[in-house]
């Protein structure tokens, strides 16, 4: 009697029929796929621009797991030589801003002209559950179907400024699969949102006209790391609102010194929803690469970043290697006990800790 695919298949993967009808058993054969990771195959075909391998990759440098985490820095450290090809370009700004609407247009008008982009999209996680929404696909409808086009969103989780934990690292993936332009939309948390800058050679930032906010221009924050200023949703009668603000934000930022860059932000107007200004954006980001790369700002703001990364992962692995020490564990419940009764504070506690390691 000839055999079924189904047959062979179990025959391939080694399991008999019986043993599928067994749930134990077909938990074993998923198991068994999933441990089945290769880190040449898939830097193979990253390389050779497969999303999915893209994809599988990403998940690992996000997973928690050391096993994955280990896979991970292999893979990373494989793609490195391929990265570093692209343009970064953060964009922030405060929620309702029409973050989303402008990242599609945009992209949607890079891929027009031949560049291939990737989105990393950050949603803010939920202080009580943890938990993400991740619908940025949801909101950029038409970029998402585009060939030329990644988005891929991630749950900001406890990380500060407003992006993921390893952002920094997909990065370099996107890179490698031959992405030329790399957004970073981060969660738009306000004036605290500044890790982007860090990992970024051009800052965007999205403002609103007629928000109350322009005079904000004249305070330092945020707005004193953007490389432009782009008023957002000006069209219809919002249209001179936004002719306004932009003159009030050019002043302002004329009130600040001049940058190491030699590059004197911009201050431009768009309507995403309209697609217009979206053009004119580009042409000030290329203007500023031009003018960094031709300066040297552009490679020494690269190393560093570099810098801050390197110190920066060392401080969270040695936050990590202490919290997760089981007489630290041990002891920080005591010290805990302590303060709720009184017998010590909070900075003798510390220092208690401390000089147990």
């Amino acid at each position: 009697m000839p055999k079924t695919n189904k047959t062979a298949l179990n025959e391939k993967e080694g399991v008999s029929i019986s043993e599928i009808t067994n749930a134990s058993s077909i938990k074993t054969i998923k198991n068994r796929r999933k441990k089945q990771i290769n880190p040449e195959d898939l830097v193979s075909n990253i390389l050779k621009k497969n999303i999915t391998a893209l994809s599988r990759a990403i998940t690992l440098v996000e997973s928690t797991s050391l096993k994955h985490q280990e896979t991970a820095n292999n893979i990373i450290k494989q793609c490195l030589p391929h990265a570093n090809k692209s343009i970064r370009i953060g964009i922030t700004g405060v929620p309702g801003v029409g973050k989303s609407t402008f990242i599609e247009t945009f992209g949607k008008h890079l891929t027009a002209i031949g560049k291939r982009i990737a989105v990393l999209a950050i949603d803010p996680s939920s202080s009580i559950t943890k938990g993400s929404i991740l619908g940025d696909k949801t909101r950029m409808e038409d970029l998402v179907k585009d060939e030329n086009a990644f988005i891929r969103p991630s749950a900001s989780g406890s990380s500060l400024g407003g992006v993921a934990r390893k952002t920094r690292e997909t990065i370099i993936l996107c890179e490698a699969a031959g992405f030329d332009v790399i957004l970073i939309e981060t969660v738009g948390v306000g004036q605290s949102e500044t890790t982007v800058h860090s990992m970024v050679d051009f800052f965007l930032l999205l403002k609103l006209a007629g928000a109350g906010d322009e005079l904000q221009g004249i305070k330092r924050g945020i707005i004193e790391m953007a490389d432009t200023i782009v008023i957002n949703k000006a069209d219809g009668d919002n249209l001179s609102k936004a002719k306004l603000a932009k003159v009030e934000f050019n002043r302002a930022l004329h009130l600040y010194p001049t940058k190491s860059s030699n590059w004197q932000p911009r201050v431009a107007t768009c309507s995403a929803l309209q697609n217009e200004g979206i053009d004119n954006i580009w042409k000030i980001i290329l203007e500023y690469i031009d003018i960094t790369t031709k300066n040297g700002f552009f490679k020494t703001k690269r190393n560093d970043q570099n810098k801050f990364w390197l110190i920066q992962t060392i401080e969270n692995q040695l936050k990590s290697d202490f919290f997760n020490a089981l007489e630290i564990k041990e002891a920080l419940k005591n010290q805990i006990q302590l303060i709720e009764n009184n017998q010590t504070t909070p900075f003798a506690a510390a220092e208690f800790l401390l000089n147990l390691k």
